[in-house]
């Protein structure tokens, strides 16, 4: 546990810069499929993978639904292989404590609330487990932005 947590909560240009030049492979809690192509939880998602991000989708709904971008879909932070650099949230504030546990299980280096979405409570919980917090920031206006 990191005794001083505020310096996970990651809010100034050159740390949200810091995190997207270290990234390189991001898994989406509330991706949608292709079937919803013109909502955010889709076309962020696309647009990272289409910038050379490594994409896994973590869909909540659509149980029918095996793959997205091209990739394996995983249910659970947790049955994804390997480590993950950020988990981007596409849920709801009142939402996001429902992941708290499977975040902590998986240990991503990073947890990105998108635009919209902040949750301090959780983001303390992340925090304090040494995890990087960003909320309320469109994760592709931001790469965009510092490219």
């Amino acid at each position: 546990m990191t005794t001083d947590w505020h310096l996970h909560l990651l809010t100034t240009p050159l740390q949200i810069s810091t995190l997207l030049q270290r990234a390189r492979r991001i898994a989406v809690v509330g991706i949608k499929p292709e079937t919803h192509a013109e909502q955010p939880a889709f076309e962020v998602p696309q647009y990272l993978q289409s910038h050379g991000f490594e994409v896994i989708p973590v869909p909540v709904y659509y149980p029918e639904i095996t793959q997205i971008l091209g990739q394996p879909v995983y249910r659970r932070l947790v049955d994804i292989p390997g480590e993950i650099d950020i988990v981007n949230l596409f849920r709801r504030a009142v939402d996001v404590p429902k992941h708290v546990d499977d975040i902590l299980a998986k240990r991503p280096k990073a947890v990105w609330m998108q635009l919209g979405i902040a949750h301090a409570e959780v983001a303390e919980t992340l925090a304090r487990a040494g995890i990087d917090v960003v909320q309320d920031l469109c994760i592709k206006v931001e790469h965009r932005n510092r490219v």
